[in-house]
C-alpha cells in the first residue's frame, strides 16, 4: 500500500484517530507510524481536529418570549396564547437552526467519545457513563452525499433494531429498503452480509432480529442499506448500497 499517497494518508489518518479501522488494517498503520514522521503528523492533525468536539458549548440565552410561553402554560397562568406564537417564522428559525446544529454536533461527539472514550472522559466518569447508558449498538446510516439519513439502534441482549429516518428516502413502487450488517473477522477480512430487517422510508419503525444484538452484531464494523424486491434472507446477496455507516458499541 502506497501510504505517500496525500489523500490514502490523510484518510487513515482519520479513521485512525477515530479507531474505526479493522484490526488487521490498524496494526499495518501502527507499524507505518513507527517510522514516517509525516503519518505522525496526520494523526496529530486529526486527533486536534476532533478533540475540539468534546469541549463544552456556551450557553446561549433564548428569547424572554420562550419564558413568557412557559409560564402561559404553567398551572394557574394566563390563558392568552404565548406572545412566541406571534413571532415572524423567520425569528423562529434563526433561533432555532443553532440548536438543531447543536443537537447534531452531540450526534457526532458521542460517536467520537464511544469509539475513544479515554482521550475526551475521565476514567471516574466512564464509570459513571456505564450505570447511566443502556448497553446498546448505535449505527448512523449517511447517503451518497454525506448527510445522515437513518438512525438505527438496539440494546445490547435485545431482539428488537429500532429506526429513526432522519431524512425521508425515495423508494419505487413495491421495493423495500433492506438493511445489512457487514461483519468482519478477527482479522479484518470481510464475511458475508447479514440481513437485519426491513427500513422505513420515513418517520420510525423497528425489525425483530433473529437473536440478540450481541450475537449479530458484536463483529460488524459497518451497516448498510440496498432496495430490494422483497426481504432478503440469510445468504442472499446485497445490490448497490445506497447507505452507509459505522456500526458502534455504547459501552
Amino acid at each position: 500500500m502506497n501510504y505517500d499517497h496525500p489523500q490514502l494518508l490523510d484518510h487513515l489518518a482519520a479513521q485512525y484517530a477515530l479507531g474505526t479501522l479493522a484490526p488487521r488494517a490498524r496494526r499495518r498503520f501502527r507499524r507505518h507510524l513507527l517510522r514516517s514522521l509525516s503519518a505522525r503528523d496526520a494523526v496529530g492533525a486529526w486527533e486536534r481536529r476532533l478533540g475540539g468536539l468534546a469541549g463544552p458549548v456556551p450557553p446561549v440565552a433564548p428569547p424572554e418570549s420562550v419564558w413568557q410561553g412557559i409560564a402561559a402554560r404553567l398551572p394557574g397562568g394566563s390563558r392568552r396564547e404565548p406572545s412566541l406564537r406571534s413571532a415572524p417564522r423567520s425569528r423562529w428559525l434563526a433561533w432555532a437552526s443553532p440548536l438543531l446544529g447543536a443537537a447534531l454536533g452531540v450526534v457526532a461527539c458521542i460517536a467520537l467519545v464511544v469509539q475513544m472514550p479515554e482521550r475526551f472522559v475521565g476514567l471516574d466518569r466512564l464509570a459513571q457513563r456505564e450505570q447511566t447508558l443502556p448497553q446498546s449498538y448505535v449505527g448512523l446510516l449517511l447517503d451518497s452525499e454525506g448527510r445522515p439519513t437513518v438512525l438505527a439502534s438496539a440494546t445490547r441482549h435485545g431482539q428488537r433494531l429500532s429506526f429513526k429516518v432522519l431524512r425521508p428516502v425515495e423508494l419505487p413502487a413495491g421495493k423495500v429498503l433492506q438493511l445489512w450488517g457487514l461483519p468482519r473477522d478477527k482479522d479484518g477480512q470481510a464475511l458475508p452480509p447479514i440481513p437485519l430487517g426491513i427500513v422505513p422510508v420515513k418517520g420510525a419503525g423497528a425489525a425483530v432480529l433473529t437473536d440478540t444484538a450481541e450475537r449479530l452484531l458484536s463483529n460488524v464494523a459497518q451497516l448498510a442499506v440496498t432496495v430490494q424486491d422483497a426481504p432478503a434472507r440469510s445468504g442472499d446477496v446485497p445490490g448497490e448500497f445506497i447507505l452507509k455507516g459505522h456500526c458502534v458499541k455504547l459501552w
